[in-house]
């Protein structure tokens, strides 16, 4: 109870109350920040637990879930409230979640496990099941308003959303179902590490103690990038870069936990685990936050763009056409790192310079 783990997420909580809707002075903005740092870590160490005490792939499934949850809340606040210029909010944060999932934390994951045992292995069914799932999802929510004709500009007519967005929660549902019931092997780890299978599960009491702890959390750590974003506003539009580059930066900071969590079971030798997390996420972030709009679009102001631009789409279709090659061998070298980590530098770079 007196571990940092325990006090951090509330003191996170209390400064994310303290702190919403206010100018900050310098000083604060760093507490704040430190903080953020703490309750990333903490949520981190608490989906662990969880993860350990329900066991594969419920631990991968409860993080990404948890998280995605709490991010869609802010985007549906943030649009309602924001009017025009919140309208291609959700698509930003929708495509820089694919990026960042599929190939920044795919990549670095990759990387953590190849340097340590050269080749990292995994299952091919499952995973694959997996990215065809976010492919589909992408192309439906992300691609196709680009090329409708029905209504002008990259946007749905209310018609068309509804259908993705039905179409979104089956396959999201259908996927979940297979995860965790019908061939829930597909995705558990092909490599075992010994010491980790021998380490006593938590009581269920630790168990629920981390769960309402790892929600605490998340919710800090959306809470207070949110809080941090006027300072990153006011630095992007200091070093006079494209206001995108904001979106991009909550969006890295929102995924900090499934980033280090995933990087950590690397290290471990559980790469199976990393896929779980990155390509949960990014389903979650589609098949979970395009319903929501959907049905929140009845209280938009403004109109609500989901069509990728022409760079987006060649950066799109170039990770499902990597990662696919990837995945099909069950197997992945430095080289597959390098080459996630290069598409993933390039998001990077052409958000900065578009």
């Amino acid at each position: 109870m007196r571990s940092w783990t325990f006090a951090l997420p509330l003191l996170a909580l209390v400064a994310l109350v303290l702190s919403w809707g206010r100018e900050l002075p310098t000083v604060v903005v760093f507490l704040v920040a430190l903080l953020l740092a703490g309750a990333v870590l903490a949520a981190v160490h608490h989906a662990e637990v969880i993860a350990h005490r329900v066991g594969e792939p419920f631990g991968s499934l409860v993080l990404a879930v948890a998280v995605t949850v709490i991010e869609v809340a802010l985007i549906v606040s943030l649009m309602i409230s924001g009017g025009e210029k919140t309208a291609s909010l959700a698509r930003d944060t929708v495509f820089a979640a694919v990026m960042i999932t599929c190939n920044g934390i795919v990549g670095l994951s990759l990387l953590s496990s190849t340097l340590r045992r050269r080749v990292a292995v995994f299952n091919a069914e499952g995973t694959g099941g997996a990215l065809a799932t976010v492919a589909t999802l992408s192309t439906l929510s992300l691609v196709l308003p680009t090329f409708t004709t029905s209504q002008e500009g990259a946007a749905f007519t209310p018609a068309q959303l509804g259908f993705a967005a039905v179409a979104s929660i089956a396959l999201y549902g259908l996927f979940v179902l297979t995860q965790t019931v019908r061939h829930r092997d597909y995705f558990l780890p092909v490599e075992r590490v010994g010491q980790e299978e021998h380490a006593p599960r938590p009581s269920s009491r630790a168990t629920l103690l981390s769960l309402v702890l790892l929600l605490v959390a998340l919710v800090a750590v959306v809470g207070l990038a949110k809080v941090e974003s006027p300072v990153i506003e006011a630095a992007v539009a200091l070093a006079g870069l494209p206001q995108a580059v904001v979106g991009v930066v909550i969006a890295l900071l929102v995924l900090l936990p499934e980033t280090i969590a995933a990087v950590r079971a690397a290290r471990r030798g559980q790469f199976q685990i990393s896929l779980n997390l990155a390509l949960g996420s990014a389903m979650a972030s589609i098949g979970l936050t395009i319903p929501v709009i959907a049905v929140a679009s009845i209280w938009f102001t403004g109109p609500l763009l989901l069509g990728l631009g022409p760079t987006h789409l060649v950066l799109l279709g170039l990770t499902f056409v990597v990662s696919t090659l990837t995945v099909v061998p069950g197997r992945a070298t430095l080289l597959q790192s390098g080459v996630h980590l290069v598409i993933f530098a390039g998001f990077l770079f052409l958000a900065i310079s578009p």
